[in-house]
């Protein structure tokens, strides 16, 4: 028997694909039959973690291109930050940060552009005291202190201006006893320690970037209840020659209804900006005349939302020759200033960011692929890639990994939502004949956020075993242009629970699932989406909430100041009639309703999410007689960052949807209890 092709056309806005999902119609001998979700897989909880890193921020020295930085986030090191550099065609990478050091901010609290170089020197944020430290770009320097210990400032997004001598950043100040923290822009001197706050007055600042003249600062700005992915300001002002004063501050574009972002300047001190007023994030010149030109549109977004500094998405030449490497959708590319012209780079990978662009036209980024794990990437001018670094190396045969196809469904109010499919894959098994496999449907945090099609390994774990995987990008994700990301507002809690029963929904009536056994896992606000679906739908038999929200009331009272206003776009203001939408779309009082399995998996430190929201819903569950599991960790924030955390939540949900499907787990070992069960 041959392969069945079933042909999907997903049509998104402008942009129309077909992709064909391959069933396999026969197997040979040497292939076993079992039932899905008991199929023994090499990708193991342990192979996840293990010798794996994250691969975080990427940066260059613009006076030693050839070194190329990056922060790797350490799981068998309790998930400790660590800076890392590479020259280029020489040796190995080295790790920098020495083992009493991590390297990484809490700004906003979820942090980034927590490090920067300039001139063989590494400026970073330590996670222990929130501290500015500096070192030389060598293995074994000691860092030394530029920020005081005394106060109680955090630093990020920061970078040296040479002409100045002065670093720009970002600073936020908690003060005890303050409502919440002081957020302004600062310059600071690395010699004399001295600080002078340039801006302030705002809610919010990011990107502060000093033109090459040195005479010009530019940063955005927002205030309560704007998100950066809603409504921003990009200003400017003069700068003074010390650089610690500024004149004439001006807002020059952004405001209501636009989204700013990543402000950047070209070598003849012209004023780049990324922004949505097209409708999609695309790249913005504004010229010495004022005149605002998009350089590149295209239904495509070059930016993304601002959760963490620094997630640079194009980047210019600093030769001055005008080109520009910038990541549209998931091109990468150059763009040339001076004739307009775009090529597209065929690398082999499919999401882009961090870029740097340098003199040499190397660029040096981070990038993600369906069919390899995300590396820190070098390409050359001649399109050739080298891998600087992979985030993980497994002699794993590739006929174990599923490799995605995004789909499109039907969704409520006449409209569609987007996702990708996972089908079970595994080299060595095939489903039980006349079976369909369980789904698992995931919800992605934010929830202003995306999937992409990157190779994952947590996905892989269950589809390896048996089940197919859909990662659903419901209405208010990012990707697909302002007005799809905006329909979340006021909506959360109706849309992203509608677009994940509905892709649910839609497989199991393609009969591509088993109606009977489908269920959902999401953390955050992944997390609110998957215990709304399990308490006020009856599309899933079961779900996994990892750090996620159960009582919006409490989110909204007990929450850290970048996210203290947002419910008021997602949901309502919390005051008269909003109070009782707050109450209405809260499981955690609908617990009579609940008619399904729920494990929660929750950190003891978790300063957005609390935990004593994920024991309120457990008690809940337990004191309705279903299925539950509750798993408190000790020492974890928000998202698990500690390699055997990550092993137990994994196992765990795997453990507890076998228990509730009725098949046999294979290899896992799990010793938390299941109550009532």
């Amino acid at each position: 028997m041959g392969v069945v092709g079933i042909v999907i056309r997903c049509q998104c806005n402008k942009r129309v694909a077909r992709f064909v999902i391959h069933w396999r119609g026969a197997h040979n001998m040497s292939v076993k039959t079992a039932a899905y979700g008991s199929w023994v897989s090499p990708i193991t909880s342990k192979i996840v973690t293990e010798s794996s890193v994250r691969l975080l921020e990427v940066r260059t020295d613009t006076k030693n291109p050839n070194d190329v930085y990056w922060t790797e986030m350490r799981y068998d090191e309790e998930g400790r930050y660590v800076i890392c550099k590479q020259t280029v065609g020489q040796g190995c990478p080295v790790s920098l940060t020495p083992t009493e050091f991590s390297a990484r901010t809490l700004v906003h609290e979820y942090g980034g552009g927590a490090f920067f170089v300039n001139d063989g020197k590494v400026y970073f944020s330590n996670f222990k005291d929130q501290r500015l430290y500096v070192q030389k770009s060598e293995v074994g320097a000691v860092p030394e202190a530029i920020t005081p210990a005394e106060c109680a400032w955090r630093y990020a997004d920061g970078e040296l201006n040479e002409k100045t001598g002065k670093i720009f950043c970002v600073r936020e100040e908690h003060k005890k006893g303050a409502k919440e923290p002081v957020n302004t822009v600062i310059s600071l001197d690395p010699s004399s320690q001295q600080q002078t706050v340039l801006v302030k007055g705002s809610d919010f600042y990011s990107h502060p970037r000093v033109s090459p003249d040195g005479k010009t600062l530019v940063w955005v700005q927002w205030d309560h209840p704007n998100m950066p992915w809603n409504n921003t300001e990009l200003w400017i002002a003069d700068l003074n020659e010390a650089g610690d004063g500024i004149s004439d501050a001006r807002q020059v574009v952004g405001g209501a209804d636009s989204s700013v972002i990543e402000p950047g300047w070209t070598t003849d001190n012209e004023l780049l900006y990324v922004s949505d007023k097209s409708e999609w994030w695309n790249l913005y010149k504004m010229t010495s005349e004022g005149e605002h030109i998009n350089l590149l549109p295209q239904d495509k977004e070059t930016g993304g939302p601002h959760w963490a500094f620094n997630c640079t998405t194009y980047s210019v030449n600093p030769s001055g020759n005008g080109q520009v490497a910038i990541k549209m959708g998931g091109d990468l590319g150059i763009l040339d200033l001076k004739t307009k012209a775009y090529k597209v780079i065929d690398t082999g990978f499919t999401s882009y960011r961090f870029l740097h662009l340098t003199t040499s036209g190397d660029i040096f980024c981070y990038g993600g692929s369906p069919t390899r794990f995300p590396c820190i990437i070098h390409v050359l001018p001649s399109g050739k890639v080298n891998i600087i670094k992979e985030s993980k190396v497994l002699p794993i045969d590739k006929g174990y990994y599923s490799v995605p196809e995004e789909i499109t469904w039907p969704t409520s109010n006449g409209d569609r939502s987007y996702g990708y499919l996972y089908l079970p894959q595994n080299k060595d098994f095939v489903g039980t004949e006349g079976t369909l496999p369980p789904l698992l449907v995931k919800a992605h945090g934010g929830p202003t956020s995306q999937s992409d099609n990157s190779l994952t390994l947590t996905i892989q774990y269950f589809t390896s075993r048996g089940f197919a995987v859909l990662d659903v990008n419901y209405r208010g994700s990012t990707g697909y242009g302002r007005t799809y990301r905006l329909k979340l507002l006021k909506n959360w809690g109706i849309y992203d629970m509608d677009d994940c029963c509905h892709g649910a929904q839609f497989l199991a009536d393609s009969k591509k699932v088993d109606q009977n056994k489908l269920c959902i896992d999401g953390g955050s606000a992944g997390g609110y989406t998957t215990l709304a679906c399990l308490t006020f739908r009856d599309t899933f038999k079961a779900g996994a909430s990892h750090y996620g929200i159960c009582d919006l009331e409490a989110l909204a009272h007990d929450t850290h100041k970048f996210e203290s206003r947002y419910l008021d776009s997602l949901i309502a203001p919390y005051s008269g009639d909003g109070v009782k939408i707050y109450k209405d779309r809260s499981p955690i009082n609908f617990v009579d309703q609940l008619k399904c399995a729920m494990a929660f998996f929750q950190g003891d430190e978790d300063k957005i999410v609390p935990p004593n929201q994920a024991q309120m819903m457990f008690d809940a569950v337990k004191a309705k007689g279903q299925p539950t599991m509750f798993v408190l960790f000790e020492g974890e924030q928000h998202g698990f960052r500690k390699a055997e955390n990550l092993q137990t939540a994994l196992d765990g949900e795997l453990y507890f949807f076998s228990k509730v499907f009725g098949f046999e787990a294979a290899d896992i070992t799990c010793d938390k209890i299941i109550h009532n069960m």
